[in-house]
């Protein structure tokens, strides 16, 4: 049996990874699921276990290492192994940086987004190793190519980049894989829920989103560099030009991020 730890699992990709893998593997997975809102999680789990699976719900906030620390703790205590580990909390944000008056919250962001991967990775680290096991650590094409008015967003997923590309580097001799995936704009309220200029929510997206990827393939995209031990997974075509197009043509690279934005917040 697979053991399974993801976090962010309580809606959007990480809670489609949970149902998909369930899907797939059926009573061959035991899925660990962790988010802050335990209801929501309570939900995915009943869905996963529709198919099989099992499932352990362990109520987390990625922003608190002991938080971390005791959900690792958890799925070792339940099922004694962890052959993958899905770091895929996360939260949005979007302000102009000359509109920004307290940066608190830009360091809140750099907890859940870094911090929580880095946390879970950590402590999970030891009974990967024994495993031979998968980490996954997802990203953004924000981490990729810094778009206007993500100032805060994208240095905590350029941080993910930097961090996972070198721990691969290092876990390589023992067999452990590291994935980082980088989705470009997905149909789910991660950016609706995410910080606005004075740390509040957005209630809103300032991407266009009419090209949105679904959940459902992002998802599988995900399942599947996972299960490759891929490097990376980018899911965009404009993404991976992007990516090697700023080396050549930095500015025409600042325009294209800059058309993904809706015309009321750009700067």
């Amino acid at each position: 049996m697979n053991t399974i730890i993801i976090t962010g699992a309580s809606d959007g990709i990480g809670a489609e990874i949970a149902r998909q893998l369930a899907r797939k593997q059926g009573a061959g997975v035991a899925l660990v699921l962790a988010a802050r809102n335990a209801a929501a999680l309570d939900q995915v789990a009943a869905q996963c276990a529709a198919f099989g699976a099992q499932t352990l719900v362990v109520p987390t906030d990625v922003s608190v290492q002991a938080q971390c620390v005791a959900l690792i703790g958890a799925a070792v205590a339940r099922f004694g192994v962890i052959d993958a580990l899905i770091n895929n909390a996360g939260r949005s944000a979007h302000a102009l940086f000359v509109e920004v008056s307290d940066l608190a919250w830009y360091e809140e962001l750099m907890r859940i987004n870094l911090w929580g991967s880095v946390w879970c990775t950590h402590a999970a680290l030891p009974y990967l190793t024994q495993s031979r096991g998968r980490i996954v650590a997802v990203s953004s094409l924000a981490g990729l190519i810094g778009v206007p008015g993500r100032t805060a967003y994208s240095a905590t997923k350029f941080a993910m980049g930097g961090f996972f590309e070198a721990l691969r580097a290092e876990l390589k001799p023992a067999g452990v894989s590291v994935t980082t995936a980088y989705p470009g704009v997905v149909a789910t309220q991660i950016r609706h829920r995410g910080f606005n200029a004075a740390g509040g929510q957005l209630g809103s997206s300032s991407l266009k989103e009419d090209k949105a990827m679904s959940v459902e393939e992002c998802a599988a995209l995900i399942i599947d560099g996972m299960q490759l031990r891929q490097r990376e997974v980018v899911m965009s075509a404009k993404g991976k030009l992007g990516r090697w197009l700023k080396l050549i043509a930095p500015g025409l690279v600042e325009k294209m991020a800059l058309a993904a934005l809706k015309d009321d917040v750009k700067p």
